[in-house]
């Protein structure tokens, strides 16, 4: 397989099953445009473990806001368990 078909598969889940946590409010990454770079990271962080490779990718990737003057690394918007259900997609993941 792939790496670019590697890549749209794992983004694929990460869009679905990942989101920022704003307030009460759950922006999946796949509607934030954050779902590509974020699978881009993890396969390039696949030699750390699933829970290593998912929080250097985290912290990895800023997210701009407002008019993108200031931007805040992805990892302080997502909470512990979004952290652990990145884990679990990156350990199914990298089995195949």
């Amino acid at each position: 397989m792939n790496s670019h078909v590697r890549i749209s598969d794992l983004e694929n889940i990460i869009a679905e099953k990942v989101f920022i946590k704003i307030e009460k409010w759950n922006l999946y990454l796949g509607d934030a445009g954050l779902a590509r770079n974020l699978a881009i990271e993890c396969i390039s962080n696949k030699n750390q473990s699933p829970l290593e490779a998912a929080k250097i990718s985290l912290k990895a990737i800023n997210v701009k806001v407002g008019d993108g003057v200031n931007s805040i690394p992805l990892i302080n918007l997502i909470t512990n368990s979004q952290i652990l259900e990145l884990e679990e997609i990156l350990e199914s993941f990298f089995e195949n």
